[in-house]
């Protein structure tokens, strides 16, 4: 297991862990995803059609562990940093 700090935490009295399944080592750093809102994010999102949307397609990340892998977390930061640059 490993130590809480800047890059990793996991909170496992948090009523919906783990909110995704299949990983030893989960990461709740990045909780709420920070790719949600963007229309292109390093994990593997599924998109869904919403007939009462006019079919509109929206993003569904129910599968994607990418955020909670520890081992992203340097991946993730280089990516919101082009994000604002």
């Amino acid at each position: 297991m490993m130590k809480p700090s800047y890059r990793f935490f996991e909170n496992k009295d948090c009523q919906y862990y783990p909110c995704h399944r299949g990983l030893e080592d989960f990461n709740c750093l990045f909780c709420y995803c920070p790719f949600f809102s963007m229309d292109h994010c390093p994990g593997k999102p599924q998109y869904k059609n919403v007939e009462r949307c006019s079919g509109k397609k929206i993003k569904v990340c129910t599968e994607c562990i990418y955020p909670h892998e520890p081992e992203n977390y340097d991946d993730i930061i280089k990516h919101l940093k082009e994000e604002i640059d």
